[in-house]
């Protein structure tokens, strides 16, 4: 768990809250200083304050107090600051508000110890240390962790927010009072951090010693004698059994054991073979249900466990619960996962297109001489690897040997393209997901990269098991939904204020309704909990199918729209007084050997323009009125292609009516055509021939479209550096090279194609 992330979010969400304000003076003078950490920068911030504290105006009693303790703290008035945070404490306790938000205590923390070096003959230090011990001692497991999460922020994460407002004012000579007040909360930020930062480590564990017990390299045996690592975290009281709360994952989290114990739950974090447990070979997700079963069934004997145990997890750690499912522990009675990882389903392949991520993030975890600073999973060394493979022209199996790192489990990856019996043995297969039977809680994202394999897992037990307990909750977020929480801006994009949930508490709660018999979360009302990008609001429904009414066909007609072709409502009629209709197709040819076009890669999510690369771009006409796109799209592919087989990639966006475009769902949604019918048995195409193909997307999505917004649809030949190349001979496609696309992919998009797209109006 990263905590600059965790930071990120809380910050944002409190600073949401304080900075809605009513200031209604004239703008300041404003002279920016150089940086944020530039010796004049106090007394320049000091001066802003000081001007606007007469004048500041808010009509909410709470956001005035708050926000007057900000101007306060800076202005150098730290007596008058701790009255006014004392003030909103006592208001917030009478108004009975639920829990404290840490990022307010926080600066209750810094107040108090501010006046107390003020008032007193002692140092900030010493002040912090007894604020701090004072304050933290009366809460509870849960709100001191809270705080404490707060406290422990990144270095470099608050002095590059305050920096990065700076750089927003620099070349302007006033500022108007709301990004006064705004600038004025980053630097107490900033002054903040960097006063008690060198202190709150050893405050934490003195306040940990207190509340938890913690055990360290405890080795759970599993049937074949490994010993598995595991880290149990208790709280001190209640002192009776507790259900527990279990991560299996590849890496170190104690900060997550300790949060869960925070919650009133046992926290263990165990990972799987590898160094850390005594083993010399890492084998990412071969061993781990049987071992997850292990630890689990081992749990459920200690005296501290009531039977229980839960399972969560991201990433790999989403993984490990489903791994473990197959093997039916009869202790393990409920399992919350995000941005996870389903083997041969997102990694390392998706749609059967092998990824280059995949290779070095195996790389790192199998072998720990290939990390640090400049290793091969480094994003800038990654990227030269891309761009070096690419340009090469080699096969795929020879990126370890470009890259200078050979990866054997990579290459045993690479021998295993379709869905065999190697990915299947991992977690559920078919009917094995009929047998499972407790509760699941999945989150995701329309932009996480993961969602495929989240919504794999959601469609697969609802297919197999038609009275699955599995509830599905999913918005506009990417994969750090978990890690880092939702943000007022996505890559770009704003996102709706119903968005912006804390989802870490909210996956507690859940299993509080589980373990605890608590209420259930308002959010997860119905199976599916979707937020609708541009409502503001969240709708439920029974099934994914459920959240459309109906469904729009376009077809990709030849006719031209712009830069592009037409997505048609209608197909085009046949011409009259004719005995044949002529076949209307688009005709897109692709060279397999050109690298001029390496770094194109789709990034962000909203622009002004659209670089199609080697795709063919399709517009529909302008919306006649907003329609909401919820759901799954599909569609059939009419073509004629002089291939055995090819990788295509579709991508959706919505064209504003002033012309900018927001990417529907991230990243493109990408299939192996021999696959697209089932990805256990390849199917290869029929060079030079007429065939169909018809898909559903694995990315879901919902967005109420403006009326006049145009759909606009991008459909190419996959050819990117960072993914494997299908040069369409048939064979198995990591060991084509460049040597096997002299003739270039020439295919005929009919205009018998078409998508459809689930909507609601």
């Amino acid at each position: 768990m990263s905590n600059s992330r965790i930071i990120k979010s809380l910050w944002l969400f409190f600073f949401f809250a304080v900075s809605q304000r009513g200031v209604t003076a004239a703008d300041f003078d404003f002279h920016t200083p150089a940086t944020a950490s530039d010796a004049e920068t106090p007394a320049i911030m000091r001066d802003l304050a000081a001007r606007l504290i007469p004048v500041y105006q808010e009509s909410d009693p709470d956001r005035y107090l708050a926000n007057l303790s900000a101007l306060q703290m800076v202005a150098g008035d730290y007596g008058a600051a701790d009255v006014s945070r004392q003030t909103l404490r006592d208001r917030r306790r009478r108004a009975d508000l639920g829990r404290p938000a840490g990022r307010a205590l926080i600066y209750d923390l810094y107040a108090h110890a501010r006046a107390l070096e003020a008032q007193n003959p002692t140092t900030f230090a010493d002040g912090f240390t007894k604020s701090f011990r004072e304050l933290i001692s009366r809460l509870d497991n849960q709100d001191a962790y809270a705080v404490t999460r707060s406290l422990q922020a990144s270095p470099q994460d608050v002095p590059d927010a305050f920096q990065r407002l700076l750089d927003q004012q620099r070349n302007k000579d006033s500022i108007d009072p709301s990004n006064a007040v705004e600038l004025i909360w980053a630097y107490v930020d900033f002054d903040a951090y960097r006063s008690f930062g060198s202190l709150v480590d050893s405050l934490i564990v003195e306040d940990d010693d207190r509340r938890y017990s913690v055990d360290n390299n405890v080795v759970v045996r599993t049937s074949d004698g490994t010993g598995i690592v595991a880290m149990i975290i208790r709280p001190k009281s209640p002192t009776g059994p507790l259900p527990t709360l279990l991560e299996f994952t590849i890496l170190d989290s104690q900060n997550e054991a300790k949060e869960c114990a925070a919650h009133g739950y046992i926290g263990v974090v165990a990972s799987n073979r590898g160094p850390r447990n005594g083993s010399h070979v890492v084998a990412p997700f071969e061993h781990d249900g049987d071992d997850a079963r292990a630890v689990i069934n081992w749990i459920a004997k200690q005296s501290w466990s009531d039977g229980r145990v839960g399972m969560y997890g991201v990433g790999y750690s989403g993984f490990t619960p489903w791994a473990a499912l197959k093997h039916q522990p009869r202790a393990l009675k409920a399992i919350a996962t995000s941005a996870a990882i389903a083997p041969g389903i997102n990694v390392p392949m998706l749609g059967n297109i092998f990824h280059n991520s995949a290779y070095r993030w195996s790389l790192r975890v199998t072998d720990p001489t290939a990390t640090g600073a400049g290793g091969v999973h480094d994003d800038e060394t990654g990227y030269s690897l891309d761009q070096k493979w690419f340009r090469s022209g080699s096969r795929y199996r020879d990126l370890g040997r470009v890259s200078g790192k050979p990866n054997p489990i990579f290459i045993r990856w690479l021998n295993h393209p379709s869905y065999d019996r190697y990915w299947q043995k991992m977690i559920p297969f078919r009917d094995q997901f009929a047998r499972v039977n407790i509760p699941v809680l999945t989150m995701t994202g329309y932009y996480a990269a993961s969602e495929p394999a989240d919504l794999y897992y959601f469609t697969q037990h609802h297919r197999y098991n038609p009275h699955a307990d599995h509830i599905l909750l999913i918005g506009p977020y990417d994969d750090g939904l978990m890690q880092s929480g939702p943000t007022t801006t996505l890559h770009g994009v704003s996102l709706d204020p119903a968005a912006l949930a804390d989802f870490r508490e909210l996956r507690y709660q859940w299993f509080d309704h589980i373990f605890k018999g608590g209420t259930s979360p308002t959010l997860l009302k119905d199976v599916v909990n979707y937020q609708v990008m541009g409502t503001n609001e969240w709708r439920h429904a029974a099934s994914l199918d459920a959240t459309a009414k109906e469904s729009l066909r376009f077809y990709l007609d030849a006719g031209a729209a712009g830069a592009g072709h037409r997505l048609a409502r209608h197909k085009t009629p046949p011409k009259a007084n004719r005995k044949k209709t002529k076949l209307t197709f688009v005709q897109q040819i692709v060279s397999l050997v050109d690298r001029n076009d390496a770094g194109g890669i789709p990034t962000g999510l909203l622009g002004k323009s659209l670089a199609t690369h080697q795709g063919t771009m399709f517009v529909s006409d302008p919306l006649p009125e907003p329609t909401e796109f919820n759901g799954l799209y599909s569609g059939r592919l009419d073509f004629t292609v002089n291939k055995m087989d090819m990788d295509v990639n579709i991508t959706l966006y919505e064209r504003l009516a002033g012309g900018d475009y927001i990417r529907l769902f991230s990243t493109v949604d990408e299939f192996r055509a021999s696959y697209v019918q089932d990805r256990v048995h390849r199917h290869l195409l029929k060079a030079g021939e007429r065939q169909e193909l018809t898909f559903k997307s694995e990315r879901m999505t919902s967005r109420r479209l403006q009326a006049g917004s145009r759909l606009v649809m991008v459909i190419g030949i996959g050819m990117r550096p960072d993914r494997e190349i299908n040069y369409g001979t048939g064979e198995d496609v990591s060991e084509e090279s460049i040597a096997d696309g002299k003739i270039p992919m020439k295919i005929r998009w009919y205009s018998d194609s078409y998508i459809d797209i689930p909507i609601r109006k």
